[in-house]
């Protein structure tokens, strides 16, 4: 953590003081001692010493401590670290096919050997429910078995019956008789055959709820885009982690999954750097709702639908020094609440629609993406004959955008540099450099 508030002084300075718990934080800055020389205190979190040595678990398809190739040796291997406070998992070169994802404790390092360590999963297969499960259930009965083990991670999706929306559960299946299974958990909703519920085999590669703390480094996440379907990034991912603190991604590719390469939700302080999100179907990197201070920096975000996308209610964040190239409609997209952050140094070409949109979302009081900054980017070949480097649309306000340089190496066609919607707010722009558009800047206020 303070190795990101350092990068980030700058950008962090004017944020209020952000109390830890008991108040800890603000006793440290009206003049507590600070501690030195720590020794470990049994229930002391705070302060650690600085060990020369900590608790290393191998996982290998030969040899190493725990010997395996798929979900249950890492899942024992995590399992094992965690419960003796906390460790690194290393993985050593091999290809580890899932049935269900690895869910990941607090407290741990998962250290790969980079290309050589390639996690993936089966291929998905989905199946119709034969009979209809109640929302205090914790058991659903298949048409027929098809491939479903004992230990798969599944998702059951449906159709509600009291009100037409999806419904989606994320299970485990635990025990079986034929082709009725039980769940490691209930299903705390109506899965009624009149909403035609099914189970599939998808899953995340990677997954946590309510951890913190931990770090993924040097590993290879391959999603078997081809021969899975499409899962959403709400749900699913190479990662996917919900209400989550203090996670660090580094070095990590995340590929061709059929949905997001990382994606979390309501998590705070995520770091995603020097990592490689590319060719999944839809999100490179997904900072979802209400994550707060995400720092997304120096990644490859490639041939994704979309790069890097700010989610709801995303705040504080830094996006910096990425490369963001050819994905298939936006290179980076922000909007509902997505306030005060920022966007700099990164290098965004070839993008299918637009290089930066700011989304216009007008279902709330003030749902725009304001208090936002775009600086010292380059934005090269965006979208079609009628592409935008940067559109601004809806209310959007109090932006900044300096010192950028937005250029087409194409035929000016109808394309624009920025485009500026007729009810935003107020716009800075300073310093950019603009070449090779029809329409250097479209300000629709002024119409």
């Amino acid at each position: 953590m303070s190795g990101l508030r350092s990068s980030r002084r700058s950008f962090l300075a004017s944020l209020p003081l952000v109390l830890g718990a008991g108040g800890l934080t603000k006793a440290l800055a009206d003049g507590q001692p600070s501690a030195r020389n720590p020794r470990a205190t049994d229930g002391d979190e705070r302060f650690e010493p600085n060990w020369d040595e900590r608790l290393t678990v191998t996982v290998g398809q030969k040899q190493g401590d725990l010997v395996g190739s798929d979900d249950k040796v890492l899942q024992a291997a995590v399992d094992y670290v965690a419960r003796l406070g906390g460790g690194t998992v290393k993985i050593l070169p091999g290809t580890y096919t899932l049935r269900n994802a690895v869910f990941l404790p607090s407290r741990i390092r998962l250290l790969g050997s980079g290309e050589e360590s390639v996690i993936t999963k089966i291929a998905s297969e989905r199946i119709e429910l034969a009979d209809d499960s109640d929302w205090y259930d914790q058991e659903i009965t298949l048409k027929q078995g098809g491939g479903f083990r004992v230990g798969d991670g599944i998702v059951l999706q449906s159709k509600n019956p009291h009100d037409g929306r999806s419904t989606v559960i994320k299970r485990t299946l635990i025990a079986r008789s034929g082709s009725r299974f039980k769940l490691n958990d209930g299903l705390r909703e109506n899965l009624w055959l009149t909403g035609k519920p099914t189970c599939s085999s998808l899953f995340p590669l990677l997954t946590s709820e309510y951890t913190a703390d931990v770090v993924i480094e040097n590993l290879t996440l391959d999603g078997n885009r081809t021969n899975n379907e499409n899962f959403n990034g709400n749900y699913g991912g190479c990662v996917f982690l919900q209400d989550c603190n203090r996670y660090t991604f580094r070095g990590v590719t995340a590929r061709n999954y059929n949905g997001d390469g990382i994606s979390f939700q309501i998590c705070h302080d995520v770091v995603v750097e020097n990592c490689h999100s590319h060719d999944n179907a839809d999100l490179g990197v997904h900072p979802g709702s209400g994550s707060q201070r995400p720092l997304i920096r120096n990644n490859r975000l490639e041939r994704n639908n979309l790069g890097l996308f700010w989610c709801w209610g995303v705040k504080y964040g830094l996006a910096e020094g990425n490369q963001i190239d050819g994905n298939r409609s936006y290179g980076i997209s922000i909007g509902h609440c997505d306030t005060d952050n920022v966007m700099r140094d990164n290098v965004i070409t070839n993008s299918g629609k637009v290089g930066i949109l700011f989304r216009d979302d007008s279902r709330g009081r003030d749902f725009w993406a304001n208090r936002n900054i775009v600086e010292n980017n380059r934005i090269l070949n965006s979208g079609g004959d009628d592409g935008v480097a940067i559109d601004i649309t809806g209310q959007t306000k109090d932006i900044r955008i300096a010192g950028n340089e937005i250029r087409e190496d194409r035929a000016p066609m109808n394309r624009t540099g920025i485009r500026i919607a007729e009810k935003a707010g107020t716009v800075a722009l300073d310093g950019n450099t603009i070449e090779g558009f029809a329409n250097q800047i479209v300000d629709q206020r002024q119409a």
